[in-house]
């Protein structure tokens, strides 16, 4: 079954594995992704669809140095040249559409301040063009600047389209600005988006429903990664992360989204599952960073129905032909972990096909 098709929004996919997004910042310091990172999707096209690495809204919204951007007559035009080479191998694609929060520093956002829900920075060290340095506090958002907020996913998401993508993630997930309101450690706001499980899910409900309202809801899934405690992130209390994640999933579901996205080292946990049952539409699964999901595991979650697609990440980045070594039972490539995040060809465009080690 990992090998049928699957329906999902008006795409049909061939079948049911997912490029997980995946930070490579391969796009320079004006974030234009290149020929080099068309090349890159090009050669994963043959799975059933593919997430882009995370890609900021605006200037401020920026995490990493190197990361590729979403708001720029120039970033739009870059990844028409992605989505055009994609398309060309029969291939689709969703572009993740990622606002950093105060996962960054004003050296990688170019001066541009660092905003969150809450001014609690981040405890530890970020990596930024003149080396390591501590997160800086951010400025907390006011409640009149959230529309504006919301309107750099909107018109992110309309620049995506104009792109060329077939629709959009919202990255909601690993310690990033939407996931930020969603955790109580980090969104301790005392308005109406702070507070009670109902009040820390309203801004990641209003962005869904804003950029719904934008590309059609065909056009949008979402990523989620409860319990997921990274960059600052501490969800640990099981009941106030169930009742934040049930709120969430509650109130988007009549939308019917293309997908929801879960990254979670429990995937056919309960928790999880009964969020796939109360969203009631196309679910992903991830099992998180951690480990690597390996082919025997993939198999099992859609044959055992706990989830309708796969996502994965380093079998991906190591095997642009991942679907075939998989469905023939071919030898796999290994991830070179040292180049996920260098720069040039190597560990990127470089990994060969199986073909290749057997001509």
């Amino acid at each position: 079954m990992l090998f049928s098709p699957l329906t999902l929004g008006e795409l049909e996919l061939p079948n049911r594995l997912v490029m997980a997004p995946l930070t490579r910042v391969r796009s320079g310091e004006e974030g234009v992704p290149n020929a080099l990172v068309a090349e890159h999707y090009r050669q994963r096209a043959s799975l059933g669809l593919i997430v882009s690495e995370g890609t900021y809204p605006s200037a401020g919204a920026r995490s990493y140095a190197g990361q590729p951007g979403i708001f720029t007559p120039e970033q739009v035009a870059g990844w028409k040249t992605v989505t055009e080479a994609v398309h060309a191998e029969g291939g689709r694609m969703f572009a993740q559409i990622m606002h950093g929060g105060r996962v960054s520093h004003p050296d990688i956002t170019g001066g541009a301040e660092i905003v969150a829900p809450s001014a609690v920075a981040v405890e530890g060290v970020v990596r930024t063009p003149a080396g390591k340095q501590p997160y800086p506090v951010p400025r907390a958002l006011p409640t009149d600047e959230l529309p504006m907020v919301i309107q750099e996913f909107v018109n992110a998401s309309l620049n995506a389209i104009e792109a060329g993508f077939d629709g959009v993630e919202l990255h909601a997930a690993n310690g990033y600005l939407l996931h930020e309101f969603l955790a109580p450690n980090s969104n301790v706001r005392t308005d109406s988006y702070g507070g009670s499980p109902e009040n820390r899910a309203r801004f990641v409900i209003e962005t869904v429903n804003a950029v719904v309202a934008a590309v059609g809801a065909n056009r949008v899934g979402i990523r989620i990664s409860p319990e997921h405690n990274v960059q600052g992130i501490a969800e640990t209390d099981a009941a106030d992360v169930r009742a934040t994640y049930e709120v969430l999933v509650d109130s988007i579901a009549p939308l019917n989204l293309a997908y929801l996205s879960i990254l979670h080292h429990q995937p056919t946990g309960e928790l999880v599952q009964d969020l796939r049952s109360r969203f009631g539409g196309t679910f992903l699964v991830n099992t998180g960073f951690g480990v690597v999901t390996t082919r025997e595991e993939a198999v099992d979650l859609v044959v055992e129905g706990h989830a309708d697609a796969v996502v994965v990440g380093r079998p991906a980045i190591a095997n642009p032909d991942l679907v075939r070594r998989w469905k023939e039972g071919l030898p796999l490539n290994e991830p070179d972990s040292a180049t996920f995040y260098s720069t040039g060809a190597e560990g990127y465009t470089d990994y060969p096909f199986y073909e290749s080690l057997n001509s």
